[in-house]
């Protein structure tokens, strides 16, 4: 009774701060070997987002206690969690921080649009996000603040929903159909805001006038008061590597006033499509 009750409590706490994020079922469907165990365990350590006890791991883990209890050790023995003796706490470790930045560097999209993205800040002088879509949710991967900087839920390395972000939207919108449903089967559509799409069937509505217009938007739908234009970014082939958002406040913008923002937005983003493509296919470049 108590290990279910501390379940629901953590599974609310985090869709309050982080949105849907992978559940235990999620873990347990991650693979049945050892490795995909040790990776779930990892994810909810990473959701958490900040340094958590064996209890508390335990309340939103799919497996026995012994189980989760080897997994932990084997993790804290290769450097991919760090555990504090005197807190009792685990946390990410060091070794996932080289491969995180190993793992940035490598991808090319990020890199890549760096440029793109200093020189749109300039012009536009807002808040933009870069974006990919893992596992049917957003990953920032990179930020440009605006002049008047805005607190948000957003920072490169965060992972959000998708359902309910204009990044997310954009690319989900553009992913092939079977790809599409699947992605949006896993989205929880908890409601952040009363603005929050509430149903597989408005999100699938959306994503076809989104899809139609080249554009989506965040009416305030994940966080009050945040409003967003965001497009994808689309190989020469159509495939979704991408988004590239503008954010701003209903303070001092409008979903109108985003909307004028979208040529610049569009020629950003086949900018940086067209270098990543350049640089995954160099054989293509005309000499």
């Amino acid at each position: 009774m108590g290990r279910a009750k501390g379940r629901k409590t953590m599974s609310t706490k985090q869709a309050k701060a982080d949105g849907p994020g992978i559940s235990g079922a999620d873990a347990e469907q991650g693979g049945d070997g050892t490795v995909g165990k040790a990776l779930a365990v990892l994810d909810l350590v990473a959701q958490a987002g900040r340094p958590v006890r064996f209890t508390d791991i335990l309340a939103i883990s799919p497996y026995p206690k012994a189980t989760l209890y080897r997994l932990l050790q084997t993790l804290t023995h290769q450097g991919m969690l760090a555990y504090d003796a005197d807190s009792q706490n685990y946390a990410l470790g060091v070794r996932l921080v080289r491969l995180a930045h190993a793992a940035w560097s490598q991808s090319s999209l990020a890199p890549l649009a760096r440029p793109w993205l200093d020189r749109l800040s300039a012009e536009l002088g807002e808040t933009l996000h870069l974006a990919q879509l893992d596992q049917g949710q957003v990953l920032y991967v990179d930020k440009r603040n605006a002049a008047r900087p805005v607190e948000m839920f957003s920072q490169a390395g965060k992972v959000g929903p998708a359902y309910c972000t204009g990044v997310g939207k954009a690319m989900l919108a553009f992913l092939p159909e079977a790809a599409k449903q699947q992605a949006v089967a896993r989205q929880s559509f908890y409601r952040f805001t009363p603005k929050t799409l509430g149903s597989r069937e408005e999100l699938l509505a959306e994503l076809g006038e989104i899809r139609k217009s080249g554009h989506a938007f965040d009416r305030e739908e994940h966080e009050p008061g945040i409003i967003c234009l965001a497009v994808p970014v689309l190989s020469s082939g159509g495939s979704v590597l991408g988004a590239l958002s503008v954010t701003s406040t209903t303070t001092r913008n409008s979903l109108d006033g985003l909307e004028q923002l979208a040529p610049q937005l569009k020629a950003c983003a086949s900018a940086i499509a067209a270098d990543v493509e350049a640089w995954r296919f160099p054989e293509r470049k005309q000499i």
